[in-house]
């Protein structure tokens, strides 16, 4: 089945360059219904209020992190089937492992790309 490129994907970060940075990186592979959230607390009420089909999250943030928020939305019936995508500075392999134990779908390490990204969306929802 194709990813359909009219999906909804929410991009969770508080820095705003680096949202700035991952909206460009997905109109680049022509995803254009790009919401954001600054933090894991509004991104929560997002996921909530309105149909999301995939998350991209910062792992270090304030107050929520992208692990707590990751928890929360595998902890919630009507979200848990939502692919999760995790960023982070580090790799740590205790970070993989307990991100992977949360539940995330597929995990980037800073700095990335454009292929980088596509190679883990791709992963996580097939060909585009």
């Amino acid at each position: 089945m194709a990813v359909d490129l009219k999906m909804k994907i929410m991009i969770v970060d508080d820095y705003k360059t680096m949202l700035r940075i991952l909206r460009n990186l997905l109109r680049q592979l022509n995803f254009m219904n790009i919401v954001d959230a600054t933090d894991g607390t509004m991104a929560l009420q997002l996921l909530r209020g309105q149909k999301i089909d995939l998350v991209i999250s910062d792992w270090n943030m304030e107050p929520m992190t992208g692990i707590q928020l990751l928890r929360e939305v595998r902890s919630d019936v009507k979200l848990r089937h939502i692919p999760f995508i995790m960023i982070t500075a580090e790799s740590k392999t205790e970070n993989v492992i307990a991100a992977k134990e949360a539940g995330v779908s597929n995990y980037i390490v800073k700095p990335f790309n454009a292929e980088t990204l596509k190679m883990k969306l791709t992963s996580v929802l097939g060909e585009f």
